[in-house]
């Protein structure tokens, strides 16, 4: 018997899931040291990912006082690819800046009907950058079996 092994690829061979509103969880780290992950919405620019947090939210304490993130994007059916990128955290408190990320982020979570209303219902936050180079990009499909 062989064992599969996983296909390992580049951040273009996943642009599909990229640009889908694909699950997504963010790793922060708390006072004591312990590891803080909360699912976010995200976005993709093709040199980093993006993520706004809301002021007053734990996570944007958390990356204040430690910068280090990991984030990792994944689907949860087959081929179960995903992506995880860690690195220093750039936050951008501009306040335009800030709607145009939720004005972009939000159809993809929420459809384009819904997103404009709640962009306008949320209050100042930060965007957080993360640089997407290194990923670590995968498809398991080489390790399923054949059906």
């Amino acid at each position: 018997m062989t064992r599969a092994t996983i296909a390992w690829m580049e951040l273009s061979d996943v642009r599909s899931l990229l640009d889908a509103g694909s699950p997504a969880a963010l790793a922060t780290y708390r006072r004591d040291g312990s590891v803080d992950v909360s699912p976010v919405w995200f976005r993709f620019t093709d040199t980093a990912f993006e993520i706004v947090i809301a002021e007053g939210d734990p996570k944007l304490r958390h990356l204040e006082r430690d910068p280090r993130a990991v984030l990792t994007v994944f689907e949860t059916v087959a081929p179960f690819r995903g992506v995880k990128v860690g690195a220093e955290a750039e936050l951008d408190r501009d306040a335009a800046r800030v709607r145009e990320a939720r004005l972009a982020i939000a159809p993809r979570y929420v459809g384009p009907v819904r997103a404009p209303a709640y962009v306008e219902a949320r209050g100042p936050g930060a965007v957080v950058r993360l640089p997407s180079a290194p990923a670590r990009v995968w498809d398991l499909s080489s390790t399923l079996p054949d059906l």
